[in-house]
């Protein structure tokens, strides 16, 4: 007799350690996946978030990109693609 286990519960991703650290330094506390994208629409006028299929996910590790203008910013996680474009973005202003 088979016996199928379905974990139907994922762990959630957190932003890294140093992600956050600099997040702090410009004054965002809050590292949820809709306070990033809040914080980030309030800086950028548009951007472009595509989950990856599974080939491309493997190839280039990431299972997020991000594009915003010239740049790409890919991720584990959609709140570290906002993240990362947040930090990007208020470094250039």
């Amino acid at each position: 007799m088979l016996t199928y286990i379905i974990m139907s519960e994922q762990q959630p991703i957190t932003l890294p350690q140093s992600l956050q650290q600099a997040l702090i330094q410009r004054g965002i506390t809050s590292f949820d996946e809709v306070s990033l994208r809040e914080t980030l629409e309030h800086h950028a006028s548009t951007y472009t978030l595509i989950k990856l299929a599974e080939w491309p996910a493997r190839r280039w590790k990431c299972r997020y990109r991000l594009m915003m203008g010239d740049s790409m910013y890919d991720a584990q996680s959609v709140a570290e693609a906002y993240a990362l474009a947040l930090l990007d973005t208020l470094s250039k202003a």
